[in-house]
């Protein structure tokens, strides 16, 4: 299990985890709560196949489906795949 942000242009992998850590107050939770909400609104899901189409700068270019995801790479690192 590594990174999604660790992905070579051309790799995929299946998701397996989403790491989003632990909020400590309720606002720290409401925005936690809304990040999930976004990232599987994008069809990033555990159990969902993804192809890195492009790894480079602070941003990673993902395949999804059909679609094409653009998400940052802080994000991507939270995301934990197996290739």
């Amino acid at each position: 299990m590594i990174p999604l942000g660790i992905l070579g242009a051309g790799e995929s992998g299946e998701i397996v985890e989403i790491l989003l850590g632990k909020a400590e107050t309720s606002a720290a939770r409401g925005e936690l709560e809304k990040t999930v909400v976004r990232v599987e609104d994008m069809g990033i899901r555990v159990g969902r196949s993804v192809e890195m189409l492009k790894n480079g700068g602070a941003t990673v270019l993902l395949r999804v489906d059909e679609s094409r995801i653009a998400i940052a790479r802080r994000m991507a690192m939270k995301i934990m795949v197996r290739r």
